[in-house]
């Protein structure tokens, strides 16, 4: 694609092949080129055209089950946010109350603000609009600027232009500024609207997690489950593979055993570490590679456009300051010493 096989002209000529001219979807004019391209560029407006572009129909079973599907998961979640603040309160607060009243009221507070906090975000990036483009004049030649439409698309599906950063989610069924991907977890697109509120939930998230599997723990400890207190026998110090499975199979045996006389409150204090580790580990694998990109200057969709090695923007700390809207004053402390570190580092090195 280039911008020198693009001429504009109001009228074509009748010699010029018909797969050699065309009407700019942008601006309205007629272009002509010297050869066939597939993909070109207007040479007034700056509109990239591709006439290979193909719309796939979308079967209404299709739009049914993503909107289900997405509805389901968010169902899901939240019941399941629920379930975890509700079960914690109930199975591991009385253990927290009878070592201390001052540490119990303490450890509701927390409770409090980190409950808040992961369902607001979680609210706010499932129904905050994840961004759509700005509104733009086109279609004819007298209310489109020269360079108005620059790299601007056209989007098939909503029938209309498509700036650079931009892209069609087809289960949203609209385009979505700065789009990072479609989480059927929140039902909605991640997008420039709600970006900064999904990475908040992701955050709220791993801490609230940490401090549940922190609490039941705690608690499980403190109502004296047996194989916490397991001591291998003497014979099985010497360390050895044939000692270190027996070891094992004695261990998982006192688990089923003393798991049998466990109380309900036992068994939901060891359903919640473990369903709050598995998830805080997976969560804080999306949470790290988010935050990869968010330095990176890039989103997923451009991570998966363009090739791995390429950079798309700068990277730096100054895409996290920017992205979370840091104040001015923390920002000059956070960039500034980071620069400072860099420009000593480079220092150093061109002394080596």
């Amino acid at each position: 694609m280039k911008d020198e096989q693009v001429i504009e002209v109001d009228i074509c000529n009748a010699s010029v092949p018909r797969n050699h001219q065309t009407t700019c979807w942008g601006c309205g004019l007629n272009l002509i080129f010297t050869s066939y391209s597939p993909i070109f560029k207007c040479g007034w407006c700056g509109a990239i055209t591709n006439r290979h572009t193909s719309r796939k129909p979308d079967s209404p079973w299709f739009a049914w089950w993503r909107n289900t599907r997405d509805r389901f998961f968010i169902f899901v979640l939240l019941i399941f946010m629920l379930f975890v603040i509700g079960a914690g309160i109930w199975a591991v607060y009385p253990v927290i109350f009878s070592t201390s009243y001052l540490c119990g009221i303490i450890h509701c507070t927390l409770t409090a603000i980190l409950s808040m906090w992961t369902i607001s975000t979680f609210l706010f990036s499932s129904f905050v609009s994840a961004g759509s483009p700005p509104v733009i004049f086109w279609g004819k030649h007298p209310d489109v600027v020269k360079g108005g439409l620059e790299n601007y698309t056209f989007c098939i599906y909503c029938a209309k232009p498509k700036c650079p950063n931009t892209h069609h989610c087809r289960s949203c069924r609209m385009c979505v500024l700065d789009m990072d991907h479609h989480c059927p977890f929140i039902g909605n697109c991640v997008g420039a609207g709600n970006h900064r509120y999904f990475v908040s939930f992701l955050i709220s998230l791993v801490i609230s997690c940490s401090y549940v599997v922190f609490l039941t723990l705690y608690s499980i400890g403190h109502i004296g489950w047996s194989p916490l207190e397991y001591r291998p026998p003497g014979r099985l110090m010497h360390v050895n593979s044939i000692g270190a499975l027996v070891f094992v199979k004695q261990f998982l045996q006192n688990v089923v055993c003393s798991a049998l006389f466990l109380s309900a409150r036992g068994f939901v204090l060891i359903y919640l570490a473990m369903a709050c580790f598995s998830l805080e580990i997976g969560i804080s694998v999306l949470l790290f590679q988010q935050l990869r990109y968010i330095y990176e200057g890039r989103t997923y969709i451009n991570y998966l456009r363009f090739n791995k090695g390429d950079e798309v923007g700068k990277k730096g700390m100054h895409n996290i300051v920017r992205f979370f809207n840091c104040p001015f004053w923390f920002s000059r402390l956070l960039v500034g010493s980071l620069n400072t570190g860099q420009s000593l580092e480079s220092l150093n090195i061109k002394n080596l």
